[in-house]
């Protein structure tokens, strides 16, 4: 499927004006998938900024040059290009937390989901600002706590062997898991507007929280694995 959407049909009618200056019709031709594209890069920047409800079809219509019929063609209205971008990003930073998953201590594996969740903040800010916002009431799935639950599952594998070694009861790993990961992940929230202080002093402290305590808390803490920014 080809798109064709004209940018500037006017020419010129004027007697003194040669007609090698006439402008002609130019059209914007695009694939199908090269549409679907632009249409979700339209539709991630006004969610992001405008959030669900304050962003309409007409709007990221006129931003793509095409009519709301081609929008409900290629998601069936609003809703569809939503869900589309939601999972998107939900397979982004989950597939960042579980590769950066590699160490074999435990502080340093709190270290690296912490990063990963920074970076996916840093580097896919709208992204995240769609995931922590509230979904369509009809939407159960890509809200911040089925997200947060998500990536608590990949660390609860981890705690649990953990617990064992230690001779703490494994059936406790995911109540740890919930914690540890809504902790990050709500400072990350907070963080994404603040971007003070720097990500790497922010996972320190973050590591320092849950792996100390507050009763043990580093006055000054510090990063134990490769990653120092």
């Amino acid at each position: 499927m080809i798109d064709d959407v004209a940018t500037d049909s006017s020419t010129s009618s004027e007697k003194n004006r040669p007609s090698s200056s006439t402008r002609r019709t130019r059209r914007v031709r695009m694939t199908g998938k090269e549409r679907r594209e632009q249409l979700l890069d339209i539709g991630r920047t006004l969610f992001a900024d405008k959030g669900f409800e304050g962003t309409s079809v007409e709007e990221i219509a006129s931003r793509a040059g095409v009519s709301k019929p081609v929008v409900y063609e290629h998601f069936g209205g609003k809703e569809g290009l939503y869900a589309v971008v939601v999972d998107r990003e939900m397979r982004q930073l989950l597939d960042m937390v579980t590769s950066a998953l590699t160490a074999g201590h435990p502080r340093e594996l709190l270290e690296q989901a912490a990063f990963a969740l920074l970076d996916y903040i840093e580097t896919y800010t709208d992204g995240f600002r769609i995931l922590v916002r509230d979904s369509p009431v009809a939407q159960s799935t890509g809200t911040f706590a089925s997200l947060i639950s998500d990536i608590a599952t990949q660390v609860e594998d981890i705690l649990g062997l953990e617990f064992k070694a230690r001779g703490f009861d494994p059936k406790l790993a995911p109540l740890y898991a919930q914690a540890l990961v809504g902790m990050v992940a709500l400072t990350g929230q907070w963080w994404v507007n603040a971007r003070k202080p720097k990500k790497s002093e922010v996972a320190a402290h973050l590591v320092n929280l849950a792996w100390h305590g507050l009763e043990n808390l580093e006055a000054k803490p510090r990063l134990v694995g490769h990653r120092k920014s």
